[in-house]
This record gives C-alpha cells, sequence and structure tokens, in this order.
C-alpha cells in the first residue's frame, strides 16, 4: 500500500531560450482590465517575474508537498466517504484530471456517486450542484464556470459541511479553509513563458505575432496569457505583437483568426489561450493555405498534437500534468475530511512539449504513451 503523495520532477520544464518583443496594436477585442494580476514584468525593465497568486491572493505550493500518511489514508479508508465531481466542461484535460482523482479516491477508498459537465454554463453548473446534493455526497471536487454567480450555487453545499476541492478557480470570495479545503492549479507563469521560448525557437527569434487571449475575468488565464506577452518581449526584441484578439467562447476562434490574418497578412506565429480554442485557430490557418504561420497554445490535445508531429502549423503545446492535477485534488480532499489543513493553492509546473519530447508530454498530461496514430506520425 502506498502513501498517498505527488511525485515530483513530473513536471520539470524542457524550455529553451533566445530572444523576444512587443509593440501592439488592436484587432478586436481588449484585454481585460486585470492590470495589477496579469503584469508580471519587473520594475526597470528587467526579466519578467515568475510569481505569481491565486484568485484572493492564495501563495502558490509545491504540489509535492501534499502528502498523507499511512496511518491517515487507512482512517480515510475507514470513513465511507462519497464524493462528486462537478465539472466546467469535459474536455480531454478534465478526462485526464478526472483519472488522476479518481485513481486517488480508489486508493483512498472514496465512492465518486457522480460526474457532471457543464459545457460552461453558470445555469446548468448550478443545475448540476443541485442535483448531486440530493446524494449528499462528503467531497465536491469542482471548477467554477462563473464565479460569481458559483458564489451563491455552492453555497447549499457549504451550508451542509461538504468538502469543497477546486481546480484553478473557486466561487468568488471563498477562502481555503473556511468554504473550500483549497486550490490545485498549474504554475501559470511558467507556461507563458514555455510558450513564448518555443513560438520564439520555432521562428527562429523574429516576426509578427498575433495574441489571441481569454477575453473574461479568469484569473489563471489572465495571467498565463500575459506572461506568455512579457516573456516574449523580454526574450525576443526581435519578434513583434502586431494584433490582439480577446474571446469568451472557444468556438469563435476560427473567425477571430480569420479576421486577424485579414489585417495582418505578415503574421508568422499566433498564441492561442488553450487547445480547444486553438483548434478554430489551426482550422482557419488550414482553409487559408497559409502553412507558414505557427501556432502555440496550452493543453495538449490529439488533434494538435497529430498537426505539431506531421509538421503542420503548431509549434509546440505546454502540457499540463493533468492526471497528477487530478491526484492532486483527491490528496487535498483527503486533508478536508481528515480536518487537517490543507496548502492554499498546490501547483505543478507544465511540460513545453514540441514533436521532439511529445512522449514526455503525453505523459505529463495523461500519464499514458501517446495514442498510436501519434506515434505512427512521428516516425515511431
Amino acid at each position: 500500500m502506498r502513501t498517498a503523495t505527488i511525485k515530483a520532477g513530473l513536471a520539470v520544464l524542457a524550455l529553451v531560450a533566445v530572444s523576444s518583443g512587443d509593440g501592439i496594436t488592436a484587432a478586436e477585442g481588449a484585454p481585460p482590465d486585470t492590470t495589477e494580476a496579469t503584469d508580471t514584468t519587473t520594475a526597470g525593465g528587467g526579466a519578467p517575474s515568475l510569481a505569481f497568486s491565486g484568485p484572493n491572493g492564495e501563495t502558490p505550493t509545491s504540489s509535492s508537498e501534499l502528502q498523507l500518511t499511512a496511518d491517515e489514508v487507512e482512517q480515510i479508508r475507514a470513513g465511507g466517504y462519497t464524493a462528486a465531481l462537478v465539472w466546467h466542461e469535459n474536455s480531454a484535460f478534465i478526462q485526464a484530471v478526472e483519472a488522476g482523482v479518481r485513481e486517488e479516491f480508489d486508493d483512498l477508498g472514496i465512492e465518486v456517486i457522480a460526474s457532471t459537465s457543464a459545457e460552461f454554463d453558470a445555469a446548468q453548473q448550478a443545475a448540476n450542484i443541485e442535483t448531486v446534493l440530493a446524494s449528499n455526497p462528503d467531497i465536491i471536487v469542482t471548477i467554477a464556470v462563473d464565479p460569481t454567480t458559483a458564489a451563491e450555487a455552492f453555497r447549499p453545499a457549504v451550508e451542509q459541511g461538504v468538502k469543497i476541492v477546486v481546480l484553478t478557480t473557486p466561487p468568488a470570495g471563498y477562502i481555503a479553509g473556511d468554504e473550500m479545503v483549497g486550490i490545485v492549479t498549474g504554475e501559470l507563469t511558467a507556461y507563458g513563458k514555455a510558450a513564448a521560448e518555443m513560438l520564439g525557437q520555432a521562428l527562429g527569434g523574429e516576426g509578427q505575432v498575433g495574441w489571441i487571449f481569454h477575453d473574461a475575468d479568469f484569473w489563471f488565464t489572465n495571467q498565463r496569457d500575459q506572461a506568455f506577452k512579457d516573456w516574449l518581449a523580454y526574450l525576443y526584441p526581435d519578434m513583434e505583437v502586431v494584433a490582439e484578439a480577446g474571446f469568451s467562447d472557444p468556438a469563435r476562434t476560427e473567425d477571430i483568426a480569420n479576421a486577424m490574418l485579414a489585417q495582418n497578412p505578415e503574421l508568422t506565429g499566433i498564441y492561442v489561450a488553450w487547445a480547444t480554442a486553438a483548434d478554430g485557430v489551426l482550422a482557419a490557418l488550414r482553409s487559408a493555405g497559409r502553412d507558414d504561420v505557427r501556432i502555440v497554445t496550452n493543453d495538449l490535445d490529439e488533434n494538435l498534437a497529430l498537426d505539431m508531429v506531421q509538421g503542420g502549423n503548431v509549434a509546440g503545446v505546454v502540457a499540463n500534468p493533468a492526471v497528477d492535477t487530478g491526484r492532486s485534488l483527491g490528496i487535498m480532499a483527503g486533508y478536508g475530511v481528515l480536518g487537517k489543513p490543507a496548502p492554499e493553492m498546490a501547483v505543478a509546473a507544465p511540460v513545453a512539449t514540441t514533436s521532439d519530447n511529445l512522449a514526455e508530454g503525453w505523459q505529463a498530461e495523461f500519464a499514458e504513451d501517446p495514442p498510436q496514430e501519434l506515434i505512427d506520425a512521428a516516425g515511431g
């Protein structure tokens, strides 16, 4: 029987450094007004900071510090606890996170009695909460679709004494150790730096870049998106962000990319906030016959990985240690039912993934080998 502990070292960044730049004109939308939260540059024009904080100012702690002793594991197993998983969507990333949660819960003897997806609909998430609460779970693992409305939607769970463990985004005003046990997430400024380095390497340190950011008050993506710009500007002075466009609906990114390309035909690189949104950008580039434009984004998926290993538009994807993130959520839930103080925010570093280290990135994201189709496409 193993103790429930997260192994350090899986989330080691395989990064490269060259040089970068800034120079911005608005294409569509404007970044959310989160200057204080998202500005990662340092005074005097030095290197951007990798420091960041949670939505309520939570201080990051390495997820490797989340540990339960063998005695604590036995105590949890004897409790007969149940859990519900209340997600915001059902992406490949969330499926991998859930796999990690379920693996940890199985080890801890915690029964998963429900798993729901809101498909980015706050009203649907509220309905899902009401449904799962009827089964009286001891634990809810969740990520808020909309922090403001989630604060009220999750209030009955708080009043029932349910232990709420949060992936990245909590209901507004919820404090670790009070309404929720804590937050588990990624080392977000490292994502931005990794994406900047991969795009800089792919473009030889020069060229015009489009920045397609998440246009919502979402603390994690806001800081991650800004970190990409800050590190690009610092590392690559001969690269220029010439177009910016925000999105709230990932289904709109194909149209956004089409407009960006029409207005900026000299673009050679595009950053997109995450993979689902990047799929639309990839479709736009293919339709336009623009095989010269390189994409970087976050969160591995099979479509983007296949394009990457086939030498297509995708230069690199910053992979999440998704399964280990799920395991961390499971362990933090264990803290909750034990009444053991947990870190307010546990974080893991991502893995910068290109065609050269796809297997490493895939293992980090999904804790398994890449699908055979990807292995064959990569010549392996």
